[in-house]
């Protein structure tokens, strides 16, 4: 994996710089990067390969513990038949060349998000990455593939209804912390911090009951530009937050 984490401590704790526990990243733009230099839009999505792995790098070295990435929604279908083509096939070559990489980092893979669409060799590819690294103890990344945050919470309300309806749960008992429990993201914690790139200013259905609480940062570089001098300008903007959530008075939390 190119820009491998440095030695010597943890830059952010040099720095004083304030880490987010769990940052969430829509990686918007790569198809209006590359139609900005005249180069066709799967050139954008190759760089914005290269783009994550500089993220992943970045949340290595500075101490990140969480970090999904939003790298093809449900909505995406939509786009056409050869671009999503070459999308899956990103995937196959970026855990080819990068499965080896990621487990001597010492990072645990998770994919979120349906399956039943996707082709029997993705899931296979899938299961693959998520064993390999499931006794992984560093960063936890979670790749949101085919994923919606309202299916997300139009599932687990059904799998909720079903347990009522089998009289293994009582309509009553249903909070938050039961919802929560039945979404893909149940165990880790809420992301502190949610990016997107490219200029756009909403959520676009990512991690909707998840980001209750967390500081929004939009910036209008491509996704292809990221590396580590915007990381750490966004990790400033987060820094300079007041975290209430919904008191009174900041909190220190992520």
């Amino acid at each position: 994996m190119a820009n491998e984490p440095r030695s010597g401590g943890s830059p952010a704790q040099k720095t004083g710089l304030r880490v987010p526990r769990h940052i969430g990243v829509i990686m918007d733009g790569n198809g209006r990067w590359a139609a900005a230099r005249g180069h066709p839009r799967t050139d954008g999505h190759a760089e914005g390969i290269k783009a994550l792995r500089r993220l992943v790098a970045c949340c290595i070295r500075y101490g990140t513990g969480y970090l999904t990435i939003f790298s093809f929604s449900s909505e995406n279908w939509s786009r056409p038949a050869g671009e999503i083509r070459f999308i899956f096939s990103l995937l196959h070559r970026f855990v080819d060349s990068d499965l080896a990489e990621l487990e001597r980092n010492n990072v645990r893979v998770t994919v979120i998000g349906e399956r039943d669409r996707l082709d029997k060799s993705l899931v296979a590819l899938i299961a693959r990455v998520e064993a390999r690294t499931a006794k992984c103890t560093g960063l936890n990344l979670q790749v949101a593939f085919n994923y919606g945050g309202r299916a997300e919470i139009a599932h687990a309300a059904r799998r909720l209804a079903e347990k009522a309806r089998d009289g293994a749960l009582d309509p009553a008992a249903v909070d938050e912390q039961t919802i929560a429990a039945e979404l893909y993201t149940t165990g880790m914690p809420d992301p502190d911090l949610i990016l997107r790139t490219s200029g756009e200013s909403r959520l676009s259905n990512f991690l909707l009951w998840q980001s209750a609480y967390a500081e929004l940062v939009f910036i209008d570089e491509y996704w292809p530009e990221f590396d580590e001098t915007i990381f750490l300008r966004v990790l400033e903007e987060y820094a300079a937050r007041d975290r209430r959530f919904g008191g009174l008075e900041a909190t220190a939390h992520g």
